[in-house]
């Protein structure tokens, strides 16, 4: 067995991956890190990859995979970071549900996010030289962990690449707004306050977050519809892990998602011809077609 397979085999052990992923990997995924490297090579500085993807598409996976590859294959210092562990923390989204609409104690929106806390982190793992702590958010106790709990990482760092659901996504324009898409927006959002105010945020907030990244890999759903059973499918591992004390039930899942089918919808519908690799996925996530690795936008 070659180097390179024998760290395929141990990440797909580590990760618990079916044996199918190893074809997947060969076809799309490892082309893809050897794209970033050589991409790195050009830039002559740290390169930025972004990932989008809806909820359990398989980011976190591909993202890692991708670091490690960089890493154990290239030699390059990589990080991966989840828009996920930037999320505000609990008081702080209490104080915008109280401010701004009750939808805010929920966390994942454009607005439920620290997008300073994001770009401060950027530039310290880019420009800096030193040690960084790369914040950590816990799913189980939907708050932000404590600093002296976050990991290090030297720097500056060879490649970074971030992860989330909402990556990329441009604001929608506010005509759209005024009707619901579902039924938590017509019961929760009745007036619109709460989506245009996510609108606003994406628009002052994130596109600049997103004017950073040099690299952009979708994961593209078929539809919304998928989201459901792949979040449930996330929701059981991470019972799993926490000893079953937070697992959502299917009316709790279903409300829960529709906090974000709009921009889902919205991401998938305006997303693809702005991708540099586009990788479509059927309903149980396997890949059907990927777009060569492009050179960048």
């Amino acid at each position: 067995m070659s180097g390179v397979e024998e760290v395929l085999r141990h990440f797909m052990a580590a990760h618990r991956l079916p044996a199918a992923f190893a074809d997947t990997a060969r076809r799309h995924y490892l082309p893809l890190a050897e794209k970033l490297d050589h991409l790195r090579e050009q830039l002559g500085r740290p390169l930025v990859a972004g990932i989008h993807g809806c909820q359990g598409s398989g980011k976190s996976t591909l993202a890692t995979l991708l670091t490690a590859w960089l890493a154990q294959v290239h030699g390059r210092h990589c990080v991966a970071l989840s828009i996920d562990d930037f999320y505000l923390t609990r008081e702080q989204r209490r104080e915008l549900a109280e401010r701004v609409h009750p939808l805010f104690i929920t966390r994942g929106v454009p607005g439920s996010h620290d997008t300073a806390l994001l770009d401060r982190t950027l530039d310290a793992l880019t420009l800096a030289s030193g040690t960084v702590a790369i914040p950590r958010f816990d799913k189980t106790t939907d708050d932000r962990q404590p600093e002296r709990d976050w990991p290090r990482v030297k720097t500056p760092v060879d490649v970074v690449i971030l992860e989330g659901w909402c990556l990329g996504v441009k604001p929608q324009d506010p005509a759209t707004l005024g009707t619901p898409i579902n039924r938590l927006e017509a019961e929760e959002d009745s007036d619109g306050r709460w989506r245009q105010y996510v609108n606003n945020c994406l628009r002052t907030d994130y596109l600049p977050l997103w004017e950073r990244i040099d690299y952009w890999i979708m994961l593209a759903a078929p539809s919304f519809d998928c989201v459901f059973e792949w979040r449930m499918e996330a929701e059981r591992r991470l019972c799993a892990q926490g000893g079953g004390q937070h697992l959502m039930d299917e009316t709790a899942m279903r409300r829960f998602i529709e906090h974000y089918q709009r921009l889902t919808e919205h991401a998938l519908a305006t997303l693809p011809p702005h991708m540099d690799q586009l990788i479509r996925l059927d309903e149980q996530r396997r890949v059907q077609s990927g777009s060569p690795p492009s050179g960048g936008r």
